[in-house]
C-alpha cells in the first residue's frame, strides 16, 4: 500500500467520523445563529434603545476622530473619514459587536440550561423505571450451580 492511498484512507476515516459531522453541523448552525442575533440586536433592541434615549441612536456610526487628514474639508462621516485616511476610534461598532456577543452568550446559556434540565428530567425518569422494573431473573447456570451446592451440603451433613 502506497503512502498516498494510506493517507487517503486515513483522511476518509477522519472525515466520516461522527465528531467531524457534528462539528460541521455546529459550525453551520452557529453561522445562522449569529445572523439571528445580529438581527435581534439591529431590528429589535436598537430601536427600543433609540426610543428610550429619545432619538435616533445608531451606535455603528459613532466614532471619535483621533487625527484627521491635513486640509480635509469633506463630510464628517465614518465612511468618508476612513476613505480620506483619518485615524478613528470607532467605539460604536465595538459596542454593537459587544452587545451581539452578550446576547449570543445569554441565548446559548439559556439553551444549555434548557438542555440540561431536559437531560436531568430524562435521567430521573430512567431511574424511576429502573426502580420499578422487577429484578432480572437469575441465569440458569447460576441456578444449577446453587442446586449442586445445596445437594452437596445435604450429602455432607447426612454422612
Amino acid at each position: 500500500m502506497s503512502k498516498t492511498s494510506g493517507f487517503i484512507k486515513e483522511f476518509r476515516e477522519f472525515a466520516v467520523k461522527g465528531n467531524m459531522i457534528d462539528l460541521a453541523v455546529g459550525v453551520i448552525i452557529g453561522g445562522a445563529f449569529g445572523k439571528i442575533i445580529d438581527s435581534l440586536v439591529k431590528d429589535l433592541f436598537m430601536p427600543i434603545i433609540s426610543f428610550v434615549l429619545g432619538g435616533e441612536v445608531d451606535f455603528s456610526n459613532q466614532f471619535i476622530v483621533l487625527r484627521s487628514p491635513e486640509g480635509y474639508t469633506g463630510p464628517q462621516t465614518l465612511e468618508a473619514l476612513n476613505e480620506a485616511g483619518a485615524v478613528l476610534l470607532s467605539w460604536g461598532s465595538f459596542l454593537t459587536v459587544f452587545i451581539n456577543f452578550v446576547l449570543l452568550a445569554f441565548v446559548v446559556f439559556l439553551m444549555v440550561k434548557m438542555v440540561n434540565r431536559m437531560r436531568n428530567t430524562l435521567m430521573a425518569e430512567e431511574k424511576v423505571e429502573e426502580a420499578e422494573a422487577p429484578p432480572a431473573p437469575t441465569p440458569e447456570d447460576i441456578v444449577l450451580l446453587r442446586e449442586i451446592r445445596d445437594s452437596l451440603k445435604t450429602r455432607d451433613s447426612a454422612q
